[in-house]
Formats: structure tokens, sequence, C-alpha cells
């Protein structure tokens, strides 16, 4: 697992305001298959948002819009279908 935090800017300006959805304090998991997670999680009726098409990160989101980052373990896993061809849905 992995937590992100947005530091205040070095210049000492005002942060960044965030919305929902596509934080960058977000959280990332490391999985040992990120295609057979993706395919897990699709199954159980969760959108993925952005596919795992490099065999490495792929992002869905949690029940209040907050993305989810999802990453290969270890050496990305070779392209494969249909991730390879799958688009975005929505955003991410």
């Amino acid at each position: 697992m992995e937590l992100t935090y947005n530091w205040e800017p070095e210049d000492g300006s005002e942060p960044e305001q965030y919305s929902q959805g596509r934080n960058f304090g977000h959280l990332a998991y490391r999985v040992e298959n990120i295609y057979k997670t993706c395919q897990r999680l699709a199954d159980a009726g969760v959108v993925i948002n952005r596919p795992p098409r490099d065999g490495h990160m792929a992002f869905v989101r949690s029940p209040d819009n907050i993305s989810i980052e999802i990453l290969q373990e270890g050496l990305t896993l070779e392209p494969q279908e249909p991730w390879l061809s799958m688009a975005n849905t929505g955003s991410w």
C-alpha cells in the first residue's frame, strides 16, 4: 500500500485545491497480478476507470468517488487483451 500526500508548495504559494476524484493524496495498492485483480474487481461490478493496458498500473474509484491506484508488484507484466484495447471509462 502506498499513501501519497501533497505538501505545501516550496515557493510559499497556496496549495492547489483538489476536488473529488482524481486527488493526488490517493491510496495505491500493489498486487501480485494486476490482470487477475482487475478481472476480479470487474466481475464484482467495479468499473475499471483506467485499465492496466501497460501491465503495470490501473485506476478504480471508491464508493465515495476517490481514485484508487492498482500497481503491479515486481516486474511489469506483458500487455495483454482485453486490457490492451480497453479505453478509459469516466475519469480516474
